[in-house]
């Protein structure tokens, strides 16, 4: 059972979220644990420090480029942002610590929303109503799955397949 899902919210209220996901994370130790034996495919963002994170992630589809954004990630947790066989070799990553601001970015520019968002296309972030800032680049080999580990430290990140 995944405790961590994807929310409507403003990159701006991520603060006032961050006791609500407390409880959630609380309530989840009491949560009944399904195993399985076979292999799992998905893209996976990890949280390793003690507050709550919001991400996003990017991509290229059929219809183009793709930013996605926000999933709430509390302390110690893991949320799934890609379900099933990674399709393209290269994920971006962009994240925010909602209670002391810092960020994980890259140098990659991208779109992104201030509420839960789907954007197609990288250009013109401004003239459309977004704001551009920086992915950071990760090349899975295509693998079928990955992971990404935050850490304590805004901007220090690991990953896994």
């Amino acid at each position: 059972m995944e405790t961590v899902s994807r929310y409507a919210f403003s990159r701006l209220n991520m603060r006032n979220l961050a006791l609500g996901a407390a409880v959630i994370t609380g309530l989840a130790v009491f949560s009944p644990v399904l195993v399985t034996s076979e292999a799992h495919a998905e893209f996976r963002v990890c949280n390793g420090t003690q507050n709550l994170v919001g991400v996003a992630i990017g991509y290229r589809a059929k219809e183009g480029w793709i930013t996605e954004g926000w999933w709430q990630v509390p302390a110690t947790t893991c949320a799934t942002l890609i379900e099933g066989e990674l399709q393209s070799r290269y994920y971006y990553l962009y994240a925010e610590d909602a209670a002391r601001g810092g960020r994980w970015t890259g140098e990659v520019n991208m779109c992104l929303a201030e509420n839960e968002f789907k954007i197609t296309g990288v250009q013109d972030c401004f003239a459309r109503g977004f704001q551009r800032v920086g992915f950071k680049e990760y090349d899975t080999g295509r693998q079928g799955s990955w992971m990404v580990q935050l850490s304590d430290t805004p901007g220090t990140q690991e990953s896994h397949n």
